[in-house]
């Protein structure tokens, strides 16, 4: 017979395995990495040895990494991967939005597998072979300069690669599923009673669209822009490969820093500002919707 307590606890108990998981994997990463941000650079990569850490704190250089990410030289980097990322957003939604429709809508059920596994089987490969891939394709001898040679559409192959338009190319193709799985998700459960009911009442299929089938997957759209705005922000593999490192992102530069410059607290302190301006992005969203949800109700 168990008391009153143990019922307590029992909860607790559930999801003190998960917490402890995230703890070793996932915070105590993050902590380690915050406090290497506030340090200085060692003579060989490592860090350097704080004598007086009074001192230290004082003085202020303890903020000498993230006054000097400031720096505009970097701005740039940073203008370059918010745009990069806002249109490879926007592309994703325009692309993935008439997809995740016709599987979730028109196509017949027994298609409806099918057409989700043809979604999810990129997946079954490595990213890194993927972009590999979108290499041999945009290259001057590629599979798209052949066609288009062969077509006579162009008389000389184009630079399709080592650019901002092929690293585009790669975000948008890399993170495509990541904004299509959740339209699919919220366009299935749309009640097609209320897109019938918006024609009885005179409203054409455009007016439909915007004023019932939108509104109503938005759910869907906002978890597709945060799934896939906030890896295309911190992407530095496509831009490497596919960029030839003409186009460097804020990833790149982070990884420049951990890779090949070997400095660790400057590396670091990027990281934890641009996970800063992501989360601020989500709570500022998350406090839209509040709002919304409470003007909704009055």
């Amino acid at each position: 017979m168990h008391s009153a307590h143990e019922d307590k606890r029992s909860p607790y108990l559930l999801i003190a395995p998960a917490w402890l998981f995230l703890g070793i994997f996932f915070l105590l990463p993050l902590a380690v990495m915050f406090v290497v941000s506030f340090g200085m650079r060692g003579t060989y990569g490592g860090l350097k040895p704080i004598d007086d850490l009074g001192a230290y704190l004082l003085s202020g250089e303890f903020l000498h990494n993230y006054i000097r990410s400031l720096d505009p030289l970097y701005w740039p980097i940073y203008w370059r991967s918010f745009w990069m990322a806002v249109v490879t957003t926007v592309l994703c939604l325009l692309i993935s939005y008439p997809i995740a429709y016709y599987i979730a809508i028109v196509a017949p059920p027994r298609w409806k597998n099918v057409l989700l596994a043809l979604v999810v089987i990129p997946f079954w490969t490595s990213f890194l072979i993927r972009t590999y891939a979108w290499m041999l394709i945009l290259r001057t001898e590629g599979l798209v300069n052949n066609l288009l040679l062969g077509a006579g559409l162009i008389s000389e192959p184009l630079d399709l690669l080592y650019n901002e338009f092929a690293v585009m190319v790669g975000l948008v193709y890399g993170e495509l599923p990541f904004m299509i799985l959740p339209l699919y998700a919220s366009l299935e459960k749309l009640d097609l009673t209320l897109l019938e009911a918006s024609s009885d009442l005179g409203a054409n299929h455009v007016s439909t669209f915007w004023r019932v089938t939108v509104p109503l997957t938005m759910p869907g759209i906002v978890a597709g822009t945060v799934l896939v705005f906030i890896p295309s922000i911190g992407q530095f593999v496509v831009s490497d490969l596919l960029g030839g490192a003409k186009s460097m992102l804020v990833g790149n530069l982070i990884q420049n820093q951990f890779a090949i410059a070997r400095n660790r607290p400057f590396g670091a302190a990027i990281a934890f500002e641009l996970m800063a301006v992501v989360l601020l992005m989500l709570f500022a969203y998350a406090w839209w919707s509040k709002r919304k949800g409470q003007e909704a109700l009055w």
